[in-house]
């Protein structure tokens, strides 16, 4: 060891290795089910409609540590009738380590959620079923496509914003 070295100094990271991100933890931070047709008594009839959003956050919570929280709304419907409703916001911590800060905004909205997906998918098949419905199994969701969406979407506010007269 040199006099300049620190003998807690990271080693740099190599531009040649690929970025690593880790989980460190994964939890269900909100979660809820309403099963709507069963508490106005309405019976089972016809196969429901089901539409699902999923919306992400995320933020750096410290050095190489960031938060991913998915939230996911799914609701079934028969003709006006309301079967039931799921509402699951699904988080996970990472570790993002060898990668450029120009990468690591994509790799927190496309990576780390689908990471965080299957785990998500379980709780929600698990509730429906618990509710007395055949398990919701949500399909593969292409956070690469919605991560283009989201930056054109914000492309075009800024464009619109700039366009109008202050």
């Amino acid at each position: 060891m040199t006099d300049s070295e620190s003998p807690d100094a990271q080693p740099t990271p190599d531009p040649q290795s690929p970025p690593q991100i880790a989980i460190l933890a994964h939890f269900v931070r909100d979660l809820s089910f309403e099963n709507v047709a069963a508490i106005e008594g309405v019976p089972a009839e016809g196969t429901p409609k089901i539409t699902v959003q999923v919306n992400l956050d995320g933020q750096n919570i410290g050095e190489d540590r960031y938060q991913v929280n998915m939230k996911i709304n799914a609701k079934a419907t028969a003709g006006e009738t309301t079967r039931f409703l799921v509402e699951l916001e699904y988080t996970g911590i990472f570790s993002i380590n060898n990668a450029p800060e120009t990468h690591i905004h994509p790799l927190m909205f496309i990576e780390c959620p689908r990471l965080l997906l299957p785990f998500a998918r379980r709780v929600v098949a698990d509730v429906t079923r618990d509710g007395g419905y055949p398990p919701l199994m949500l399909d593969n969701v292409d956070f690469a496509s919605l991560y283009r969406q989201k930056l054109e979407q914000l492309r075009q506010q800024q464009q619109a914003e700039q366009a109008q007269p202050h």
